[in-house]
């Protein structure tokens, strides 16, 4: 997604509060405690809570989320998934302060909130059916020192993906520094 995509697409605080709701409750409001759909929206700010008609539970859109408790607002948040995902080579916790404008602590909580976030989304799927896995090492020649396998400035990884039976990829995974967990 291109900058001017995202910003057409969640440029306003109500746009990245509607996409917001819709990721929390695909089928519309339901109560987290009696998963009751009738609600009333109370508004204090800019911020929205909903109220359950049937128990009076209030929640809001943050509740249950990686937002959950923040301070930062969703401006913030939204800004930083975009950079995350814009960069390839991934982006640190400094990179991230000098662009958002906040300091190094809050750009570090974010960073690592949401890399546990897409850490813990990732152990959720496993490799089924058909996988192919290789291994490989990364990194850059050491004059003098040792080729290929074994060398000591190389990074031994494995990769996998699972594939359909056409031998397209559905899904992959990589595990650096196997040969620890071999043993």
């Amino acid at each position: 997604m291109s900058l001017p995509e995202f910003i057409q697409r969640f440029g306003t605080e109500g746009q990245r509060a509607a996409a917001l709701e819709t990721a929390c409750w695909p089928d519309g409001f339901h109560c987290p405690q009696c998963d009751g759909t009738q609600h009333s929206v109370l508004k204090n700010g800019s911020r929205k809570t909903f109220q359950c008609s049937h128990r009076r539970h209030q929640t809001s859109l943050t509740a249950g989320t990686l937002f959950q408790g923040a301070r930062l607002p969703l401006t913030t948040w939204f800004l930083t998934l975009y950079l995350i995902n814009q960069a390839k080579m991934g982006l640190s916790a400094l990179a991230l302060m000098r662009q958002l404008g906040v300091s190094y602590p809050t750009a570090w909580r974010i960073h690592h909130k949401l890399m546990q976030s897409m850490l813990e989304r990732e152990a959720l799927y496993t490799l089924q059916g058909a996988v192919q896995a290789d291994d490989a090492y990364l990194g850059g020649e050491n004059p003098g020192g040792k080729a290929g396998r074994g060398s000591e400035n190389k990074v031994p990884f494995v990769a996998a993906v699972s594939v359909d039976a056409r031998g397209r990829p559905v899904q992959a995974t990589s595990l650096v520094n196997f040969l620890m967990l071999v043993n």
